[in-house]
């Protein structure tokens, strides 16, 4: 029989949002180049007995409206009725202008069409992780435990290598000693400095800045200086079919997977069917409606997972299911990101049977954090923590100094927009209409 007192103590009995800015350095994607702050929405779902759960995702407003009414609706709730947290954020969300708004690209995560479902899932991920961590550390559990157990101590992550300037325009924002990488001998230096530093042993480059010979090039001189090292290439569907194929012919015996070179699945099922080399996506397959098409077309060889895409760790764990199901690979995408997701995303990837290649992170590129300790990198890994929750602590004296930036500012960055960014430096830059090359 149900403990009465323990069912009251895991009731929500606060949830704390706090919108922040944080530092990002000037890395250049196809739609433009990063601001110099990111906003990030902390989220924090106290207990009845006293426990604090902490979660993470996206703060640009759009997410916030959702959010607001969402945190509202979770009061009385407990936090292990996870099951229920979809339909409360439909019936709390939906009236929202934020989740009625018509289908848009999205201008921040670079994943294909956005529509209001995807907001929504994006919202509530940063919830769940919330409830899951105050469960956990109610019951004395690490997250992983409540997901099933740990397949693995240790969860490997790769090099996320940008094109990049060496600051901001107009000198915004915080400088680092980076330095600019705007070609081959740049992003080969900057892998070294990720391999030094953190110990990866493999590396992905953003593309779709340059003509693709450029970026052909820089692959190349990776393939040179790291012989047998896996690689990766991510245009952000920047390139038509003809050219994805001749750069899959050019780079089929360097590259470990091609990524998102074309948008849409049907560009993507053309690319696949004539190349061999495996095709990886999180822009044509973030949602469990995307799935049939794209993996019954072969379009994707490789889905590249992220728990705040899909509403979740657990909704993780049901799509590494498919995936093993149909033959798909598995690896996770990262954006801009704090600790938090970090810690989220390594106790997700620590249960998944078949994770068939080393996670992306930004996490390298964020100097500035709110937990009391930075996640440590060793030999390209990171440690899967058995302490209760995530395993990670609130610094709130950080968490502060990063809200009051983002009340401070005048509205320009409370919405991530790469475009925007790029007009200050190129005042005649409009986002390149795909494909660009």
């Amino acid at each position: 029989m149900a403990d009465p007192a323990a069912s009251k103590d895991l009731t929500i009995a606060e949830v704390r949002l706090t919108p922040i800015l944080v530092a990002d350095p000037p890395l250049l994607n196809t739609q433009g180049v990063h601001q110099p702050y990111t906003p990030r929405l902390i989220i924090e779902v106290v207990t009845e007995g006293g426990v604090t759960g902490l979660g993470e995702t996206y703060g640009d407003t759009k997410y916030l409206d959702l959010a607001r009414p969402l945190a509202g609706a979770l009061l009385g709730r407990t936090v292990t009725d996870l099951n229920g947290l979809p339909a409360l954020a439909a019936q709390v969300c939906g009236d929202s202008p934020a989740a009625t708004g018509a289908h848009t690209v999205d201008a921040g995560g670079l994943r294909g069409v956005q529509t209001a479902d995807k907001l929504r899932l994006s919202v509530l991920s940063g919830f769940e992780v919330a409830c899951l961590d105050a469960w956990g550390r109610a019951a004395g559990l690490p997250v992983h435990a409540l997901l099933g157990g740990k397949v693995r101590d240790q969860v490997e992550y790769s090099a996320y290598l940008f094109y990049r300037w060496a600051g901001h325009p107009g000198g915004r924002g915080a400088r680092d000693d980076w330095g600019a990488a705007l070609d081959p001998a740049g992003i080969v230096a900057q892998a070294h400095r990720f391999a030094d530093t953190y110990g990866f042993t493999s590396f992905k480059l953003k593309g779709g800045v340059f003509e693709p010979a450029q970026e052909i090039a820089a692959i190349k001189a990776l393939a040179a200086e790291f012989p047998g090292r896996p690689l990766r290439l991510d245009p952000n569907g920047a390139w038509s079919v003809p050219t994805s194929l001749r750069v899959a012919e050019e780079l089929g015996d360097v590259l470990e997977y091609l990524e998102d070179p074309v948008s849409g699945t049907d560009r993507m099922a053309e690319v696949a069917a004539g190349t061999e080399l495996p095709l990886a996506t999180n822009m044509c397959v973030t949602t469990f409606d995307e799935i049939a098409e794209a993996f019954t077309r072969g379009a994707v060889q490789v889905v590249l997972s992220d728990h705040h895409y899909w509403g979740g760790l657990r909704n993780t764990r049901e799509l590494a299911a498919v995936c093993r199901a149909f033959g798909v690979g598995l690896s996770m995408h990262s954006n801009t990101h704090l600790g938090i997701s970090l810690a989220a995303m390594t106790q997700v990837a620590a249960t998944v049977p078949d994770l068939d290649h080393a996670c992306d992170s930004h996490y390298p590129w964020q100097t500035e954090d709110v937990l009391t300790e930075r996640l440590t990198f060793r030999g390209g890994r990171l440690d899967v923590s058995d302490a209760p929750g995530l395993g990670v602590e609130l610094d709130r004296d950080r968490l502060a100094v990063l809200h009051r930036r983002w009340l401070a500012d005048d509205g320009t960055l409370l919405s991530r927009d790469d475009a925007a960014a790029m007009r200050l430096a190129d005042p005649g830059w409009v986002t390149p209409a795909v494909p660009r090359w």
